[in-house]
C-alpha cells in the first residue's frame, strides 16, 4: 500500500442518496470516486415515492427526464377506515416546485439510472464490490482504507468522505461510533411485489383495519405491492414462505396461486437520527444519517434532500468558493428537519396502524368528522401538513423585514418561464447551476460595488432578471454587459415579489433563498452575506464545467449567459 490514490470528495455507498451525490459532484466538476460494497443493483423492494423536492433534486444532476421514463406521477393516496370506507384521498394540486408532489417509481430501476447517469463524467469512478475498511481524518483531509473486488487493499487519500452507506453504516457505527438516536418499532412488516397487477387500483391505499393493517399500492410496468403488519408470534422466515404469503393476499385477489410474486421481504421501522451529521471532514447522508418509518413516504425524500443540500457546498468548499467552516451548516440546516419527517412519520404510522378496535372506531369517526371542515379537508388533501425546510441558521443571510425574514431559508419558487430566445423552460434549467441573484424588473448587478461583485463572482453568481410577460418593455439595465431575461409566463413570480416586497433573491444552487430585500438594501445585505461565506484572497477558478461538458455551462449556453 505504498502508493496512496488521492481524489477530491469520496463517497461511500452507491444506492440512490450517494449515486445522487456523485451526480451533483460530478455536475459541479468536481472529482469524485464513490465505493460501493455489493457487485450489483440490490434486487429488493425498497422506496416507491418521489416528491417534488427529490424532482427537483434530479433535475439539477440532469436527470429529472431520465427518471421520469420509469415513473408514474401525480398519483393519489386514500386512506380507509377499518370498514373499508375512504376517508381521504391525498393529490396535491400544487406544483410550486416545478413537479408533482407524488410520483411512484421502482428504486432498483431508478438506481441504475442514476448509476447510468455517472457516465456522463469523466471526473466520476463508479467502484463496485469495494468494502471500506478504516478511515483515520486530520485537519487536512480524511485517508481511507479499501478492499477492492480482487481481494487487494489500498490507501484513498480524499478532502472529504461522504457517507450514503445506509442503515447499517460502517462509517457511523463502527468506525466513527457515533450515537444513533431513536427506537426500533416493535411491529415488523412483510413486502410483497408481483408482477402483472392484478388489480385496476391506479393509486396508493392504506387499509387501517384492526384485523391486518396493510398498504397496497401499484407501481410501474405492472407491478403491485402490499405491505402487511405482522404481529407477535409471526416468524419472519416462514411468513416468506409462498403458501404463507398466498394465505396473506387471499383477502385481496380472486386467485393468489396464479399471481407471480417477484420479490418478498421482512422489514423492520426505525426513527432513528444520528446525532450529528459533520464529524470532522465527514458527513452523514441518507439512511446513514437517519431512518424514517415509510409511513408518509419521505425516508428516501429525506436522503435525497441531505445530498442537494451537502453536494454544492462540498463542491463549492473544494473548489475554493465557500468557507470551510461552512460544512457544518450542513448539520445545523439538515438535522432538526430530518427529526421533524420522523416524527411525522411516527405519528400517522401510531393512528393509522391501529390495531385495537375501540381506538380505530374513534379515529375514524374523526377522521370522517374532519371531512366537512373545509380548512381541515384542505390540509390533508394538499399535504400540508409535511413540514418544509426552513433554514434560520447556516448558509442563509437575515432581514430586518418580517415577511422578507420568513422566506429565507426556504425553497425558492420553480414556475414555468420564457427565455431570450422563446423558449419556454422551467426556472431552474434557464439560471443555472449555482448560485443566482435574480432581480425583479431590474438589473441587480446595478447595486453592487467592484469588490462585491468580485466576492459574488466568486460564489459563480449568475445574474438575471426577470419581468411580467408581454410588458412591452426591458427592465432597468445597468450598462454592464449582456444580462438575462425571463418572461414570467405563469404570473407566479410577480405575485412572489408582490407578497414579500423585494426587488431581487439570491438563490443558492439547491435553490433555497439565501438573501433577499429591496433595491436600496441589496449592497449592504448581499455584503453582509459575502463577508460571512465567501473567502477572500484570488479569485474562484474558472468553472471546470465548460471543459467537461457539463450541466452548469450547458445550462448557461442554453438562455445565452456567460459561464
Amino acid at each position: 500500500m505504498a502508493h496512496i490514490e488521492e481524489v477530491p470528495v469520496l463517497v461511500v455507498g452507491a444506492g440512490p442518496v450517494g449515486v445522487t451525490l456523485a451526480n451533483l459532484l460530478g455536475s459541479y466538476g468536481v472529482a469524485t470516486r464513490v465505493l460501493e460494497r455489493n457487485a450489483d443493483v440490490l434486487d429488493y423492494p425498497r422506496a416507491v415515492g418521489l416528491d417534488d423536492e427529490a424532482m427537483r433534486t434530479f433535475q439539477s444532476a440532469g436527470l429529472a427526464d431520465e427518471m421520469l421514463r420509469d415513473m408514474i406521477q401525480n398519483v393519489p393516496m386514500r386512506m380507509y377506515t377499518r370498514t373499508k370506507r375512504c376517508f381521504a384521498e391525498i393529490l396535491p394540486a400544487t406544483r410550486e416546485f416545478g413537479w408533482y408532489r407524488r410520483n411512484l417509481f421502482s428504486q432498483p430501476l431508478g438506481e441504475r439510472t442514476l448509476r447510468a447517469g455517472l457516465r456522463r463524467f469523466p471526473h466520476v469512478a463508479l467502484e463496485l464490490g469495494t468494502e471500506l475498511l478504516a478511515l483515520d481524518q486530520d485537519a487536512h483531509g480524511v485517508t481511507a482504507r479499501v478492499r477492492g473486488a480482487d481481494g487487494a487493499e489500498r490507501e484513498i487519500r480524499a478532502q472529504y468522505l461522504l457517507a450514503a452507506d445506509g442503515g447499517r453504516s460502517t462509517v457511523r457505527e463502527r468506525l466513527l461510533k457515533l450515537p444513533f438516536d431513536g427506537n426500533t418499532h416493535p411491529r415488523k412488516w412483510v413486502v410483497i411485489e408481483c408482477d402483472q397487477d392484478p388489480l385496476d387500483a391506479p393509486y396508493t391505499a392504506l387499509h387501517c383495519e384492526p384485523r391486518r393493517p396493510y398498504v397496497c399500492l401499484r407501481l410501474p410496468y405492472g407491478l403491485r405491492r402490499w405491505e402487511f403488519m405482522l404481529f407477535p408470534g409471526e416468524d419472519s422466515e416462514q411468513i416468506l414462505q409462498p403458501e404463507k404469503v398466498q394465505e396473506l393476499l387471499r383477502h385481496h385477489v380472486a386467485d393468489p396461486s396464479r399471481l407471480n410474486v417477484i420479490r418478498a421481504r421482512v422489514y423492520t421501522h426505525n426513527s432513528r437520527v444520528a446525532r450529528s451529521f459533520v464529524n470532522g471532514r465527514v458527513c452523514l447522508a441518507g439512511d446513514a444519517a437517519h431512518l424514517t418509518p415509510p409511513w408518509i413516504g419521505q425516508g428516501l425524500n429525506a436522503g435525497l434532500r441531505d445530498a442537494f443540500n451537502l453536494a454544492w457546498k462540498v463542491a463549492w468548499i473544494v473548489q475554493g468558493r465557500l468557507d470551510p467552516a461552512a460544512l457544518q451548516s450542513y448539520h445545523d440546516e439538515r438535522h432538526a428537519h430530518a427529526r421533524a419527517m420522523i416524527s411525522l412519520a411516527d405519528m400517522f404510522g401510531a393512528m393509522l396502524s391501529q390495531t385495537n378496535p375501540a381506538l380505530a372506531a374513534l379515529r375514524d369517526a374523526f377522521f370522517m368528522s374532519i371531512r366537512k371542515i373545509p380548512r381541515i379537508r384542505d390540509y390533508v388533501l394538499q399535504m400540508k401538513f409535511k413540514p418544509m425546510p426552513r433554514y434560520s441558521r447556516g448558509v442563509v443571510g437575515d432581514s430586518a423585514d418580517r415577511v422578507q425574514r420568513e422566506c429565507i431559508g426556504r425553497m425558492f419558487i420553480q414556475p414555468l418561464v420564457e427565455t431570450e430566445d422563446g423558449a419556454t423552460s422551467r426556472m431552474d434549467e434557464a439560471l443555472g447551476a449555482g448560485f443566482a441573484l435574480l432581480g425583479w424588473r431590474w438589473d441587480p448587478r446595478a447595486a453592487l460595488t467592484p469588490a462585491l461583485r468580485a466576492q459574488l463572482d466568486r460564489l459563480g453568481c449568475r445574474y438575471v432578471a426577470a419581468q411580467r410577460a408581454r410588458s412591452g418593455c426591458a427592465p432597468d439595465a445597468a450598462q454592464a454587459g449582456p444580462l438575462p431575461v425571463l418572461q414570467d409566463t405563469e404570473n407566479a413570480l410577480h405575485f412572489w415579489f408582490q407578497r414579500t416586497g423585494a426587488d431581487w433573491v439570491l438563490l443558492r444552487p439547491d435553490r433555497y433563498v439565501a438573501a433577499l430585500g429591496r433595491r436600496e438594501d441589496a449592497a449592504a445585505l448581499l455584503g453582509q452575506f459575502a463577508a460571512r461565506f465567501v473567502p477572500g484572497g484570488a479569485p474562484a477558478p474558472a468553472e471546470p464545467a465548460q471543459a467537461a461538458g457539463l450541466a452548469c455551462a450547458a445550462a448557461a449556453a442554453l438562455n445565452g449567459a456567460q459561464p
